[in-house]
């Protein structure tokens, strides 16, 4: 890769998985052998002992490996009781999974306006879109960074709600002493490949200090199954299960999860100080106690379509997280939302703008990054 062992850099992907992976080529490889000849494949000794480890991690009493960060959040949303008849709040501004998980619990999504400097959810939004229907809130850990928890815990706890987290972009983010993933009732969190804590394909798990909610979503994740017996079902559930190599492979990940992040803050604040005086605003730095954990890079700028086709042209992978909100996607069109709803959430969706930001990513990279996008914005 152009800019990893010297020389001109002339390209800089978005995320660079093979820098990471080559970090574990050798135990992967050995992982793999082992699981592929034991057949352990399934629901085994790598599974129970990563979700040990992840709970341990995030400080919650246990974690239940699931198929992806989407069911992570459907089947924790069931275990709270969403169902037909129930509402469930969250932001438009964040990946459609959030909503998609909702819909699949059977509640119906409500959605709140985001803050303009944490792109999460707005907690004075928040107490207007409670109704007696009301069975969760799920704020989003956007780009790594935690949501405001503390005001919305203290609303949700007014009214009885439970909160739930998404934080399937904040894997080791830090709100004062305590990670995402211990902040609310439950977290749900995405292993997907390119998170800052990534499988080597699909994956996800629940969190929580609640025996019966983590019980519950253990008996949904494999057909409703009934605690030590496979083949006794006491609910409807579904095949929603992390296996065993993900499982395995995720343990050798997590012991490198921390130097990764600080690899991700160094360069984040790289940034901040090379883009200084450039006609772009990095979303502002979250306050002291708040600890982000920079999943990306995010900017917003005016012009932004434009800027994006220009750093593609110099072989910047930047990239819009996300150009549509939520409610604007056609299929929530069909639900009846509408332009101007959301007004934040609206404004970033057209300005935002996020820079490459991966571990092992080179300062020449970095420079060839600001460097361009310093050209595109004059020009």
């Amino acid at each position: 890769m152009s800019g990893a062992t010297g020389g001109a850099v002339t390209r800089v992907p978005p995320v660079d998985l093979g820098r990471q992976y080559a970090e574990i080529r050798d135990a992967a490889r050995d992982v793999f052998d082992r699981l592929a000849t034991s057949g352990a494949l399934t629901l085994g000794d790598e599974l129970e002992a990563f979700e040990a480890e992840w709970a341990a991690y995030c400080g919650t009493g246990g974690a239940v490996g699931v198929a992806s960060g989407t069911e992570a959040l459907q089947l924790a949303l069931i275990a709270l009781g969403a169902g037909p008849g129930t509402e469930v709040v969250t932001v438009p501004h964040t990946f459609i999974a959030t909503a998609e998980a909702i819909v699949a619990s059977g509640a119906s999504a409500v959605f709140v306006d985001v803050e303009a400097d944490s792109a999460s959810l707005d907690p004075a939004a928040l107490a207007a879109a409670l109704t007696p229907r009301t069975v969760a809130v799920v704020p989003v850990h956007l780009y790594g960074r935690p949501a405001a928890m503390p005001a919305i815990g203290e609303i949700c706890g007014r009214a009885g709600v439970a909160v739930l987290e998404d934080a399937s972009q904040a894997h080791g983010a830090r709100l004062g002493e305590r990670r995402v993933g211990a902040l609310g009732r439950a977290a749900g969190f995405s292993f997907y490949p390119t998170k800052n804590l990534g499988a080597l394909g699909d994956g996800g798990a629940v969190t929580s200090d609640d025996p019966a909610l983590l019980a519950t979503a253990r008996s949904l994740r494999h057909h409703g199954s009934a605690p030590g017996d496979a083949n006794r079902h006491v609910r409807d559930g579904f095949s929603a299960r992390l296996d065993n190599l993900q499982a395995a492979l995720l343990r050798l990940k997590l012991r490198r999860l921390d130097g990764w992040n600080d690899e991700r803050r160094r360069l984040a604040m790289r940034y901040r100080e090379r883009l200084a005086g450039l006609p772009v605003r990095p979303l502002p730095a979250p306050p002291d106690g708040v600890d982000q954990v920079h999943h990306l890079f995010v900017v917003e700028l005016d012009e932004r379509d434009r800027v994006l086709a220009a750093l593609r042209a110099r072989g910047v992978g930047a990239a819009v997280h996300y150009p549509t909100p939520v409610h604007l996607q056609p299929v929530w069109r069909e639900r009846g939302h509408r332009e101007g709803e959301f007004p934040v959430a609206e404004r970033l969706a057209a300005r935002v703008l996020s820079l490459p930001i991966f571990p092992g990513m080179t300062d020449a990279e970095q420079d060839h990054v600001v460097d361009a996008l310093a050209d595109a914005v004059a020009s």
